[in-house]
């Protein structure tokens, strides 16, 4: 039976993408006694499970901001580590189809070139030079950034395992979070399954159970999840490395990248329910591919060598949630809230930084989290915030 000790200097709840790294820079900090808390096992969740697309062209400045320190941290893990996440900068296309939508990603790209992302307009041509196994002629130009790509999921779960090891956190697994103790307004410890911690310091994450993490706490917080579909194809000499920069077609949703020869592409339904769901939807699936097959007419001559489904979380307005956790309006001192509105991968570092930072200082460099945090959304979960508008196309939160 897992045994808790009876105090920590901050207690992290959940051990994905985000729980992880953010009670490892809570221990790089200087805090002595950080314990992580997982129901499961490290990484058993969304984190295990995804494709692992990592952009800094995000359509806002938070995103931006955490896509470009969550790109460093990947590139520098190495180093700092002497295990990393496997990181590949491919470099990312976001392809236009109509002059609407050449005139937002001209716009993004103007804003993103001001907070020093390495991102340009490529024209029609170029993309189709650069882009051998589109088909020819399909796009009025894209957006491009040479420095995004993607990592490995299974050897992000392994690298921050071993960082938390190394590092010195208390990793409890198999470990449900069941509540906060709470004395005039401030954290005073927490409740598990095998225990009572005695600590001021909450980090509440979860990615798709973020939701019942934070109810378990007394928290309403307005994530969801939503079902997410990635196939990877069969080889094909189109889907070479070196022909095969990453996109997103923002239009249907869809993203792909190389994998092992193979093309890996990935969907969500923006008209299925909410809610957990790891059983394949061929239907959509069959729908989307007729979309591919127009964008990439290699993947009509191959079939299929592996498909899965995850649950993933979201946001109603496609940004991260970093703030403080409210309880009937106000702030329950010292309990915070971390979440990256799926993209664990691709904000996962930056989210966990900035979350770390939340606790130790209550303000973080990663980012201005003065708008991000619980008190943007009315009692219906409604933002105030303009959503970001380069998300998967996730499903209305009920």
């Amino acid at each position: 039976m897992t045994t808790v000790p009876r105090s920590a200097d901050a207690v992290v709840v959940g051990g994905g993408t985000i729980g992880a790294w953010t009670a490892w820079f809570l221990r790089q900090s200087g805090l002595g006694d950080v314990v992580l808390l997982e129901r499961d096992t490290l990484g058993q969740g969304a984190s295990s499970r995804a494709a692992g697309m990592v952009r800094a062209q995000g359509g806002t400045e938070a995103a931006v901001r955490l896509g470009m320190f969550s790109r460093d941290f990947y590139t520098g893990q190495q180093e700092a580590l002497g295990i990393d996440s496997g990181f590949v900068a491919q470099g990312y296309f976001m392809p236009c189809f109509t002059d609407t939508e050449v005139q937002q990603a001209r716009g993004r790209i103007a804003m993103q070139q001001a907070l020093g992302l390495d991102v340009r307009w490529v024209d029609g041509d170029e993309v189709d030079a650069m882009n051998p196994a589109m088909a020819p002629g399909q796009t009025l130009g894209s957006s491009y950034a040479p420095g995004d790509g993607y990592i490995d999921p299974p050897r992000n779960v392994l690298a921050y395992t071993a960082a938390l090891f190394t590092a010195g956190v208390r990793v409890c697994e198999r470990t449900p979070f069941t509540g906060l103790a709470v004395e005039a307004g401030h954290v005073v410890g927490v409740h598990t399954s095998a225990g009572d911690i005695a600590t001021s310091r909450v980090v509440l994450t979860g990615g798709p159970t973020l939701a019942a993490v934070g109810a378990a706490a007394g928290v309403r917080i307005p994530s969801g999840g939503a079902r997410h579909q990635v196939v990877v194809t069969e080889p094909h000499p189109a889907f070479a490395p070196d022909r095969l920069p990453m996109v997103f077609d923002l239009r249907s949703g869809i993203y792909w990248r190389p994998w092992e020869g193979g093309l890996m592409w990935g969907m969500s339904n923006p008209d299925e329910a909410p809610g957990e769901a790891r059983a394949f939807d061929h239907g959509y699936f069959e729908v989307m591919a007729e979309r591919m097959a127009t964008l990439v007419p290699a993947t009509t001559e191959v079939g299929l060598r592996k498909t899965w489904a995850a649950t993933i979380d979201y946001t109603p307005d496609h940004l991260p949630i970093l703030g403080p956790a409210l309880r009937d309006g106000e702030v329950l001192d010292g309990a915070f809230v971390a979440a990256a509105g799926g993209h664990g991968m691709m904000w996962g570092p930056g989210v966990a930084k900035a979350a770390s930072d939340l606790v130790l200082t209550g303000q973080s460099d990663v980012l201005d989290t003065t708008d991000l945090g619980l008190d943007r959304f009315d009692a219906d979960g409604r933002s105030r915030l303009t959503p970001d508008p380069i998300a998967l196309p996730f499903p209305e939160l009920t």
